[in-house]
């Protein structure tokens, strides 16, 4: 099966008072799709992501990936995850944070990760080849993260979870980015699973976006993005891109008053 499946999944936390994060939430991403999750603070999208990776157990509906449960995905090595902060090694530099995580999991993924070659070849494509024996308090935060990327690409994983990744960069570096995580991505045939609360972001990057309401969280509304790839900056002065920017400011503002 060539598609992750989230059917009607919800999220109940249990303690002293119960918390209900996510209610019926579906949705199906195809193999080599770039799906975002839009929406405000506390709707439940690092939850989701979690419960995709099979680290937190749904409380009722059904997730599957490419066919298997997402804890059988997960001992099977399929996802790579970029948080928002780059968490790299401070005693590695910058060749040897890229290449920790096949060097953890050889033999225990049914994925390849990427050759040598080929992961020198990304290193070359965002910039670092001239620091790839730097360490990483040597990088601005902008390096750091292009490094944090170039790692979960070379791990060869067929799904990424990216939960914010760009959040905590200037608007300058976070343009840029964006552009360069598309070309990654473009050569790589993965799927993406993204987060982020940039109406603008969701549009450059995404074949579709889920709106998502505040708690409990649940998908309020889908944008088809029909915008030709490549995308380069020059798309952002393009009536399409604003037409898009403007349908979903309009599916949060209907979120809110829900």
């Amino acid at each position: 099966m060539d598609e992750i499946r989230i059917e009607g999944v919800g999220k109940t936390f249990l303690g002293k008072s119960e918390v209900t994060a996510l209610v019926d939430f579906s949705l199906i991403i195809g193999r080599g799709q770039f799906v975002t999750l839009l929406g405000p603070s506390g709707c439940g999208k690092s939850t989701l992501l979690r419960m995709v990776n099979g680290v937190e157990p749904v409380t009722e509906g059904h997730i599957s990936i490419f066919g298997v449960p997402p804890d059988q995905a997960r001992r099977e090595k399929q996802f790579g995850f970029v948080p928002q902060s780059p968490a790299l090694m401070p005693w590695r530099t910058v060749r040897r944070n890229v290449n920790l995580l096949n060097e953890v999991n050889r033999g225990a993924t049914e994925h390849d990760p990427l050759p040598k070659a080929r992961v020198d070849e990304l290193l070359h494509a965002v910039g670092l080849d001239a620091f790839l024996d730097a360490y990483p308090a040597t990088l601005s935060g902008g390096m750091q993260q292009r490094v944090s990327l170039v790692r979960a690409f070379a791990s060869g994983a067929p799904v990424l979870l990216m939960d914010e990744p760009f959040a905590a960069l200037d608007e300058i570096t976070r343009g840029s980015m964006r552009y360069l995580l598309l070309d990654l991505w473009a050569t790589s045939g993965t799927t993406v699973l993204f987060v982020t609360h940039s109406l603008d972001e969701a549009v450059i990057l995404s074949d579709r976006v889920a709106v998502m309401a505040s708690r409990p969280g649940r998908i309020v509304a889908e944008e088809a993005i029909a915008l030709p790839r490549p995308r380069r900056e020059e798309l952002e002065d393009s009536h399409d891109f604003h037409r898009h920017v403007a349908q979903l400011r309009a599916a949060l503002r209907s979120s809110w008053v829900r």
